[in-house]
C-alpha cells in the first residue's frame, strides 16, 4: 500500500471511530497493559528472558504506552496451563514451547521440534519462506490463538544419565524426563517418558523418581545442577535439532490492538527469537568446559542408538498421521522442506564446518 493511500485509509477509519465516540487507547494516550504467562522459571534467564526481551522492546517502541508484564511459571498459572489461560482470556499472552501441548493435538509438537526434524536456521527458513507460519496460523485459530515465533535454543543435548546408555535395549524401562512429542518415540523403544517442568526436574532426578533427564544445554543444565546427581552427559538431543519457542496471543485481544502495535509485537518477538539463540551459542561453550572440568563424562549416542531412534520415530509419525489430519498436513510440509535443506547444508555448511572442526589437528 502506498504511503498516501495508507494515511488516507487510516484517517478515514479513525474519523469513523471517533465519530462513534469510541476512541482507541493509543489515540487517547491511555496505556495498554497485558499479562504474559511463561512456562519457564525466572532462574533460567535465557529461555525465560526471551519474553522479557520482547516485552521491553514493545514498551520502548510505544513510548511505554503498551506494557506486557511477564510472569514466570506458577505465578499466575502452572507451566503447562498457559495455553488454556490464553484461550479463555485469563491472560492475554503466553511464552512457551508448543510441544508441551501435543496432547491437545500432535500438530502442536511441530511448532517446536520433533525427533530428526529441522535445525534452528532451517526452522526459521521454513517458518518464513516455506509456509510453516501460515500453516500454524491456520491451525491455531481453533484454539483462539495468534502465534509468533519467539526464541530458539539451537540443537540441544541428549541429557543426563546415572548410567551409560550404549544400545537401544538400554532405553527399556528407563524413566526419562523428556519434553514434548519425543516421549512417544522413547516409549516406542521401551522407555518411560516423563514430562516435568524445568524447575521440578532436579528433585525428581535426585529422589530417583526418574532415571535420566534432558533439558536444553550446558548453560541451563549447569544452573539446574544436574551434574551433581548424574554423571553421564549425552549428545546430540536428536529429538530437538532446532526447537522453537512461541509467543501465543488471545485472538480477540490481538484483534483489538492497533495495526502499529501488532507490527511492533511481531518485530519484538522475532528480535527475541534471534536473541535467545545467540545467547545460548555464546554461553554454552564455557558452561560445557566447566562441566567437563568438574567431572562430567561427555558421551555421544552410538550410531546404533541413533538409527534405531530414527526408525522408531518414523513408525510414530506414520501412526500419528492416521490420527491427526493437522499433523499430517504440517508434517508433510516440514519434511519436504527438510529434504531440500539437507541437500544444501550438506554442500556448503557441512563442508565448511567439517574443516573448521579439524583445524585443531593441523600443525
Amino acid at each position: 500500500m502506498k504511503r498516501r493511500q495508507f494515511i488516507n485509509t487510516t484517517g478515514a477509519g479513525m474519523a469513523g471511530i471517533l465519530a462513534a465516540g469510541v476512541a482507541p487507547a493509543f489515540a487517547q494516550g491511555a496505556e495498554i497493559k497485558w499479562r504474559l504467562a511463561s512456562s519457564f522459571p525466572k532462574s533460567l534467564d535465557t529461555i525465560y528472558g526471551a519474553a522479557e526481551v520482547m516485552s521491553k522492546r514493545v514498551a520502548a517502541c510505544t513510548g511505554g504506552k503498551f506494557q506486557i508484564q511477564v510472569f514466570s511459571a506458577g505465578e499466575i498459572v502452572p507451566a503447562f496451563g498457559v495455553v488454556d489461560a490464553v484461550q479463555n482470556g485469563t491472560v492475554q499472552a503466553a511464552h512457551t514451547a508448543p510441544y508441551y501441548f501435543w496432547g491437545k493435538d500432535p500438530a502442536f509438537a511441530l511448532d517446536t521440534a520433533i525427533p530428526f526434524s529441522l535445525n534452528a536456521r532451517q526452522t526459521n527458513a521454513w517458518q518464513i519462506f516455506g509456509g510453516g507460519l501460515e500453516l500454524f496460523r491456520d491451525f491455531y485459530k481453533a484454539y483462539n490463538i495468534y502465534n509468533v515465533p519467539c526464541g530458539n535454543t539451537g540443537a540441544q543435548m541428549g541429557g543426563w544419565f546415572r548410567k551409560e546408555i550404549k544400545t537401544p535395549a538400554d532405553w527399556k524401562g528407563l524413566k526419562f524426563r523428556i519434553g514434548g512429542f519425543a516421549g512417544k518415540v522413547i516409549e516406542k523403544m521401551g522407555g518411560v517418558p516423563q514430562l516435568i517442568p524445568g524447575g521440578d526436574i532436579y528433585p525428581a532426578l535426585e529422589k530417583g523418581t526418574i532415571d535420566a533427564a534432558e533439558w536444553v544445554g550446558p548453560y541451563d543444565d549447569e544452573k539446574l545442577g544436574f551434574n551433581k546427581i548424574a554423571k553421564y552427559y549425552y549428545y546430540p538431543g536428536w529429538w530437538e535439532g532446532g526447537p522453537q519457542l512461541s509467543a501465543f496471543f488471545n485472538m480477540a485481544e490481538w484483534a483489538k490492538l492497533p495495526k502499529e502495535y501488532q507490527n511492533i509485537v511481531e518485530a519484538a518477538c522475532w528480535e527475541a527469537n534471534t536473541w535467545m539463540l545467540a545467547k545460548y551459542d555464546a554461553q554454552n561453550p564455557a558452561a560445557l568446559k566447566r562441566l567437563i572440568g568438574g567431572g562430567t563424562q561427555l558421551r555421544a549416542f552410538s550410531k546404533e542408538i541413533m538409527v534405531a531412534s530414527y526408525k522408531a520415530a518414523l513408525e510414530v509419525y506414520k501412526e500419528t498421521e492416521e490420527k491427526s489430519p493437522a499433523f499430517k498436513k504440517i508434517y508433510k510440509s516440514m519434511t519436504e522442506f527438510r529434504e531440500e535443506q539437507l541437500l544444501w547444508f550438506r554442500v556448503a555448511e557441512k563442508g565448511y564446518d567439517d574443516f573448521m572442526h579439524s583445524i585443531g589437528t593441523i600443525k
